[in-house]
């Protein structure tokens, strides 16, 4: 039989270590991480007003699944629906605790007035978004959703059908052909990269909200961030940014271009089983010492300056410095079917596909 118990963090983070196993390929977020994004009272997502619930689902002692729900009023605004939120959805497979997961997540929807409920979104369309679809055993990067193939199967089982198809990339970086960018003639137009650095991260990082917000405006669920959610989201990223990589391009001293690329943390993430520890700091450095593999969590470009080669320029500029920093792969958030000139520029450079993701959707009836 299942129970379902609703606000328990401890049963949330364990959920999915429970559910899956190994060659799941699955990564969790540190435990702290977990928890500070589900805290009512200091995640800006949910202090700003937005309803929200979290439950896990029990058989007899053990814990077997998890899922999110969430309202985001801001969205639903800017784009004219009335869509509640699921994400962090992970089960066992296991059809009566999935059920009993979307049902909950279902009667939150209609208890707050929506006719939609779709996901993943963990928490938002701007962060972990989708369910993996396919690439299954194809090892992820930090910020890219994993599940097994019977999480699509339990949504569909459920009456929630996939759309908005999308695709993670992966770079082998001893093999790319990086975008041909003069780099002088940029600099004598006036372009400047200004690195993401600890001693200037937080006004790098307000410069990279403002041009992630104008660059993905007209993009399809995109809501603008706040300061304070851009700063709650992005906080924890200064511990563990490599200062080679992420960078802010102005133009006459004006941001008009952004990327944002880190280390990829899943090695480091499985060696402690995210969980903070007197080993952790140990395994933190030899993180340090051994990381090859990086991820792109995001690029922009303000949108009065698209079509100009920026993007191609900040990618050949952080192409050029993970090789530089021995770096030997580096992955690519999803990018949407939809987003056709974002995928030319992959096949241009040689990326390869490696995972394929859709988020999925439900009516809500009254």
């Amino acid at each position: 039989m299942i129970s379902l118990r609703s606000g328990d963090i401890d049963a949330f983070f364990a959920a999915p270590f429970a559910a899956y196993d190994q060659g799941t390929g699955y990564v969790s977020p540190m435990r702290s991480d977990i928890a500070r994004m589900l805290d009512g009272a200091k995640n800006p997502l949910f202090t700003s007003g937005n309803p929200f619930g979290f439950w896990t689902a029990h058989r007899g002692d053990r814990v077997v699944g998890r899922i999110v729900a969430l309202v985001h009023g801001a969205s639903n605004m800017r784009h004219g629906m009335r869509r509640a939120q699921f994400g962090f959805f992970d089960c066992a497979e296991d059809g009566e605790a999935a059920a009993a997961l979307l049902g909950a997540a279902e009667h939150f929807a209609r208890d707050h007035g929506c006719d939609e409920l779709a996901g993943n979104f963990n928490l938002t369309a701007m962060q972990q978004a989708g369910v993996m679809t396919g690439g299954f055993g194809a090892a992820a990067y930090t910020d890219m959703v994993v599940n097994p193939p019977h999480i699509p199967g339990l949504l569909t089982a459920n009456g929630f059908e996939p759309f908005f198809p999308m695709t993670t990339f992966e770079l082998d970086l001893d093999h790319v052909t990086p975008p041909q960018v003069d780099f002088r003639a940029l600099e004598q137009d006036g372009f400047r990269f200004a690195p993401i650095e600890r001693r200037h991260f937080a006004a790098r990082m307000e410069e990279a909200r403002l041009v992630l917000n104008d660059g993905f405006d007209r993009n399809p669920m995109f809501v603008p961030l706040t300061e304070e959610e851009f700063r709650f989201q992005a906080g924890e990223m200064m511990a563990i940014l490599d200062p080679r990589l992420s960078a802010v391009l102005h133009h006459r001293g004006r941001p008009v271009g952004v990327i944002v690329c880190i280390p990829d943390l899943n090695g480091f993430l499985k060696a402690t089983r995210s969980r903070w520890t007197i080993s952790t700091l140990f395994h933190f450095l030899r993180f340090r010492v051994r990381r090859r593999r990086a991820v792109i969590i995001f690029y922009s470009v303000v949108r009065d300056c698209h079509s100009q080669g920026l993007n191609s320029a900040m990618l050949a500029r952080v192409i050029g410095a993970l090789r530089t920093g021995g770096y030997r792969s580096l992955g690519i958030t999803w990018i949407a079917d939809e987003n056709k000139a974002s995928l030319r520029q992959m096949e241009k450079i040689g990326a390869r596909p490696l995972h394929r993701l859709h988020l999925f959707r439900k009516a809500v009836a009254a």
